[in-house]
């Protein structure tokens, strides 16, 4: 009689569950480091100003303030001229990393973009901290796995966690960190990936949590709920925050080409711009220095007048353009749920003074708004909605921000607007390095609900001839392929492709998803 064959107990979710979290710690520290260190600086920038507007006109305390910003102008120029891939965000550079379009030496990324970072945002510039602490957890990531020399999907997942990481750290958001890099990021919802960037995510946000405390990032709150009589409000500022995120996304795009034709400058040199206009803002209005959550925190103690509030969301719009524009290391998250606010505040103020929305449901539509925005923005409604969940620390609103993200959603997507990142990351120019080259990956292409590869068989479909389909991920089974294979909506096409080739098939698989899709609608 045979005796039953004993099944291999499988370690593989345990380990990277493991690893993601040993990354969420490293980043974490470094995240947290990070952070410190900008909110260290934008305090001493503030008694700096602070000091400059009470104290009698000495010329000399004048001209050192715009030496020292001429000098970490100069340093971070250098930093960007070492290294290119530290400019800006750095969330189209990890997006770009995950899909195989570019590589990047992560140590030369890891400090550069620190102390650039630091540089840069330490003085008030109106830039975010949560695009490069997702870059930098991202690096944090890659050198791990090197250093346990892990290659292909292995080296993205723990990559990927360490994007998760770098945001949850920057926000004490551990659920929207990881969902962010599964629906922005890595654009893939497998069990493997969104477990090791959910312990990514809880590792880094339990360091967080132990420097700066458990209050939230953004703590609000309002006294009533947004009555569901009022939700036609929704709908009207979900229209204007879709409008202006459209505008947003069109002038952050062209900013680059602005500078070079308007200052004529070397695009390292560029930030010099910046940091001289930010000795005005800061001189004039102290408070507004930086990504914008002191002003958000600010709405809670005292709502401005109408007039206020334009001036300042003029202010913050602009400078935001000019900051990121110039190629600074810093991101748009922060400025983005800034703005997000502030119209917010502007379209409550207004409605009250025409007598329309009781004063009381304003502090409700500034919270709404910072999802709207970003929503809009970074086509990313599901993360909005959590992040500013988490952020605020309320789980009562659910449902009118899911109507107010879904609103400006669907109007920056009617307009023609793409998620910013991934706009962005189509921007660069991207060489590829000799590692890159002639190196066999692993490519996932989802098959999502209402994919015409639904029904259709593997034998039927002109596969590229860069890549050979391999398995067939089928919930917790991975399926062989053959020629009567039948594609099915939930499965996940596990493509074997050469490194450099990763998002010339994707593309690929995408056209011939669309023309399936044509010829099924015209059939």
């Amino acid at each position: 009689m045979a005796r039953p064959v004993k099944e291999k107990f499988d370690v593989t979710r345990l380990r990277f569950v493991l690893l993601g979290l040993l990354v969420g710690l490293m980043s974490g520290t470094v995240v947290s480091a990070f952070r410190y260190c900008i909110e260290v600086g934008l305090r001493y920038s503030r008694l700096v100003y602070g000091h400059l507007r009470i104290a009698p006109f000495v010329w000399w305390q004048w001209a050192l303030l715009i030496g020292v910003n001429l000098g970490l102008a100069l340093i971070v120029a250098w930093l960007l001229k070492k290294e290119t891939y530290i400019s800006g965000s750095g969330i189209p550079q990890v997006e770009g990393q995950l899909a195989g379009e570019l590589e990047m030496h992560w140590w030369s990324i890891l400090w550069r973009k620190f102390v650039g970072g630091v540089l840069a945002l330490g003085p008030g510039l109106f830039l975010g901290r949560e695009g490069p602490s997702i870059q930098l957890g991202a690096s944090v990531g890659q050198g791990l796995a090197a250093g346990f020399k892990l290659s292909g999907t292995d080296r993205r997942l723990l990559i990927a966690s360490g994007s998760a990481a770098g945001l949850a750290a920057a926000f004490n958001a551990p659920i929207a960190g990881t969902l962010f890099v599964l629906e922005e990021v890595y654009h893939n919802f497998s069990p493997l990936v969104w477990l090791t960037a959910l312990a990514g995510a809880i590792g880094s946000d339990f360091v967080s949590l132990n420097v700066f405390g458990l209050v939230p990032v953004l703590h609000l709150s309002y006294s009533r709920s947004l009555p569901v009589s009022s939700y036609w409000h929704l709908i009207l500022l979900g229209i204007l925050l879709g409008l202006f995120g459209y505008l947003y996304q069109r002038i952050l795009l062209v900013m680059p080409r602005w500078y070079r034709n308007l200052t004529h400058l070397p695009r390292p040199l560029q930030g010099i711009v910046p940091f001289l206009l930010v000795i005005l803002v800061g001189y004039f209005a102290p408070n507004l220095l930086g990504g914008g959550n002191g002003l958000i925190v600010g709405f809670g103690q005292y709502v401005p007048s109408l007039l206020v509030l334009i001036a300042i969301f003029v202010v913050r719009f602009v400078f935001s353009m000019i900051s990121y524009g110039s190629g600074l290391p810093g991101g748009i998250f922060l400025p983005i749920l800034s703005l997000g606010a502030v119209i917010g505040a502007i379209y409550g103020v207004f409605m009250n003074q025409l007598g329309l929305l009781p004063h009381v449901y304003i502090m409700n539509l500034i919270i709404f708004s910072m999802a709207g925005y970003f929503a809009g923005i970074g086509k990313a409604p599901f993360t909005a909605i959590l992040l500013v969940t988490e952020m605020v620390g309320n789980l009562t609103h659910l449902m009118p921000l899911a109507v107010l993200s879904l609103t400006a959603y669907l109007v920056v997507d009617l307009l023609g607007g793409a998620p910013i990142y991934e706009a962005l990351l189509e921007q660069m120019t991207m060489p590829k390095t000799v590692q890159q080259l002639h190196r066999p990956d692993r490519l996932e292409i989802p098959v999502f609900f209402g994919s015409p590869l639904n029904g259709k068989m593997v034998r039927d479909m002109p596969w590229p001839k860069e890549a050979l389909l391999i398995g067939i991920r089928r919930g917790e089974q991975e399926v062989i392929p053959h020629g009567d294979s039948l594609i099915r909506e939930g499965d996940t096409l596990v493509l074997l492709t050469d490194a450099t080739q990763r998002a010339r098939v994707k593309r690929r698989i995408g056209a011939l998803s669309a023309a399936l899709g044509k010829t099924h609608q015209n059939s």
